[in-house]
């Protein structure tokens, strides 16, 4: 086993590989793929009714279209060097796959929570996707660019500053660090205090029984069943409950022990296709209801297929076989706690998918209304819970050594998502064009 000096050593070796101030750059590559033809390499394995849905949702905004281009910004990254300083990525660490939910002793704690690109790799690629999702943020909001990369060298500030801080503390101490709903009051300017304070009780009702009330409907006999709102949410054929009834044995087996004596207890009653998020329109989602004790009380479970990750062409293949497998051990190593029921298990085709609760008081911020100072405290909130994230997984003494106790990695990551946000700018541009010629087709983005 290294010892820290030895860590830290190893951590100041990599600046020579690639120095710090050298993240600032961004210059396409000259074997830059076409970004319409990397987002049409994955709607070839979609659902082809929801792909002009996905389109649809990406053209509303800049920011929307950063969002469902985690692969265009992988290829982008995997392209150039990198330190080879490793923790478990989020893989599409931007501003809104950041939020609140609750952990299993139901407080309410703020943290990463998506994680369908999660894979090992280096630390700086979260890193900047989410400065350059602050920095798409900021611009879109009517900031100026020096104001936009001060938002961005914020994050960046913050997630180095919370590094330099974990790598001085030991191991448990580091793997029970958590931010919790208490922690984000005194983050925040007090003039943002009450929207935050209302956000986090709004969180608080977003559970399985406040989501019976908008998904579901009982019919002329009493029997409650999810309500069909196509193409958005569709209730599953006959055929459709039953396989999906067959493959639960499965997922419930990678669950443990007491917790597949909890899920025991309630009935399976209804399931529906659902459209979820930008990015993974057009992948298999479906949610579960199920019953209790009585109609009173529900569980809502949210089926999502798990693809390869986009950053897996670029870095060495998952060790898992199953990726709904790799989905769920990248979510557990890197969040301070999970969801209790969150499962894996193989579908129809051999499809790969895992399972979680669709409300468990899961909330996420309002990025396109934020002011400039609202961003900047999120953005360092951001930061700081990515470097947590982080720690637990990579060797943040490695990591805290090559940041260094200068701002110099600060602002060259701030640098490169300004650019990055002109290059964003110029791809979303791009399908705006292709869907105006006819290239591909894009429906309203509701």
């Amino acid at each position: 086993m290294t010892t820290p000096s030895e860590r830290a050593a190893r951590g100041k070796a990599a600046r020579k590989r690639v120095p710090r101030a050298s993240h600032g750059r961004w210059i396409p590559s000259s074997q830059r793929p076409d970004p319409i033809d990397v987002l049409e390499r994955q709607s070839l394995d979609r659902l082809p009714d929801l792909v002009p849905l996905r389109y649809g949702r990406m053209a509303v905004s800049p920011f929307a279209f950063l969002r469902g281009a985690a692969a265009v910004m992988a290829a982008d990254l995997g392209a150039d060097r990198h330190t080879g300083l490793t923790v478990q990525l989020c893989g599409d660490a931007h501003l809104l796959n950041f939020g609140v939910y609750a952990s299993p002793e139901r407080t309410l704690l703020f943290d990463v929570n998506d994680f369908d690109e999660t894979l090992p790799g280096p630390f700086e690629w979260d890193v900047k996707r989410l400065a350059a999702s602050v920095t798409v943020a900021a611009l879109q909001n009517g900031s100026a660019k020096p104001k936009a990369h001060r938002a961005a060298l914020v994050a960046v500030e913050s997630y180095r500053t919370a590094m330099r801080r974990l790598a001085g503390l030991g191991e448990l101490a580091v793997w029970y660090e958590r931010i919790t709903a208490d922690d984000l009051l005194p983050l925040v300017h007090g003039g943002q205090r009450p929207r935050v304070v209302r956000r986090l009780e709004r969180a608080r009702r977003r559970t399985s029984l406040q989501a019976l009330a908008k998904l579901t409907e009982t019919d002329e006999t009493g029997n409650r069943h999810l309500v069909n709102d196509p193409p958005l949410l569709e209730r599953a054929t006959d055929i459709d409950r039953v396989t999906l009834g067959k493959i639960f044995s499965d997922y419930r087996s990678s669950l443990a022990e007491e917790r597949r004596v909890l899920l025991d207890r309630y009935r399976f009653l209804d399931a529906a296709r659902k459209v979820v998020g930008v990015g993974s329109v057009g992948t298999r989602c479906f949610v579960l209801l199920l019953e209790g004790r009585d109609d009173t009380d529900p569980l809502i479970l949210q089926v999502k297929e798990a693809g390869r990750s986009v950053l897996e062409p670029y870095l060495a293949p998952t060790a898992y076989p199953h990726q709904g497998r790799r989905v769920v051990c990248g979510q557990r190593l890197t969040q301070a706690a999970s969801d209790i029921f969150l499962g894996w298990m193989t579908g129809p085709e051999q499809r790969h998918f895992y399972w979680r609760q669709l409300r468990d008081m899961k909330g996420s911020a309002e990025v396109e209304t934020m002011s400039p100072a609202a961003l900047r405290d999120y953005a360092r909130l951001c930061g700081r819970a990515l470097a947590r994230a982080h720690a637990r997984s990579g060797d943040r003494i490695a990591i805290a050594a090559y940041l260094g106790g200068s701002d110099v990695f600060d602002r060259a990551v701030a640098d490169f998502a300004l650019a990055y946000a002109g290059q964003n700018a110029d791809d979303y541009a791009a399908l705006g064009a292709a869907i105006a010629a006819g290239m591909v087709t894009a429906s309203p983005g509701a």
